[in-house]
């Protein structure tokens, strides 16, 4: 297997990323046809973490993050760290000085498909991550893997420059040619639902508004008055 560290790619505009980012990541997948989610078990290590950013991904391999540090060799401001593992693992790949190394070089965020530590750290200096798990078992630094490489974290593809996004409710992926127009079906979703809203806190149902009564009854439920 080749083992490759890829300096250059092209990644999603930044302004559309900070757009998708606004409208958050439920609005996003729902707005782009229900994709780009990555499992419900990629949770953000404190409350109100948000991050939006262009993915520099990472492809390495269990009890090793060496390519991580690899990894930082080739980001931008305004990047986030993708990593994808070779296989399930749970150890701390992640934790405080590879964050200060992070935030030194405008990374914006980590989502990590393994481990993170020192999570009490991570929270004081605000570096938002979403990860599968918290566990204190380090790692070491041997084996090679690739960076910016096409990988899948937590289920979703993911390339390099993709746009990504996390928030409470998990993180989404959205691919870089497609940004504009997600974020051009986010923004319309929005106003919307922000009829929507109006019409429901006047006391219209929702069963009525999106024609649910009549679909349940040609479904065969009958309404007993």
């Amino acid at each position: 297997m080749k083992h490759r560290v890829v300096y250059n790619f092209e990644r999603a505009d930044a302004a559309v990323v900070e757009r998708l980012g606004a409208y958050g990541v439920a609005t996003v997948h729902e707005a782009q046809g229900r994709s780009g989610l990555m499992h419900p078990y990629m949770r953000p290590i404190y409350p109100g973490a948000r991050v939006a950013g262009t993915a520099v991904t990472v492809l390495a391999h269990p009890g090793d993050n060496m390519m991580i540090h690899a990894a930082l060799d080739t980001v931008r401001p305004g990047d986030v760290l993708v990593v994808a593992l070779s296989a399930d693992c749970t150890d701390g790949f992640f934790g405080d000085l590879l964050a200060v190394s992070c935030q030194a070089h405008g990374v914006r965020g980590l989502v990590i498909d393994a481990g993170v530590r020192d999570t009490r750290d991570l929270t004081e200096m605000e570096f938002p991550v979403w990860s599968r798990a918290v566990h204190s078992k380090g790692t070491v630094k041997e084996t090679p893997g690739s960076v910016n490489v096409d990988v899948v974290c937590a289920g979703a593809s993911v390339r390099p420059g993709d746009a990504v996004i996390g928030d409470a409710d998990g993180v989404c992926v959205v691919r870089r040619e497609d940004a504009a127009a997600a974020a051009d079906a986010a923004g319309a979703r929005i106003d919307k639902e922000e009829a929507k809203r109006a019409r429901l806190k006047a006391g219209e149902l929702g069963l009525d508004m999106d024609g649910l009564r009549d679909k349940l009854i040609r479904l065969g439920v009958e309404f007993e008055r």
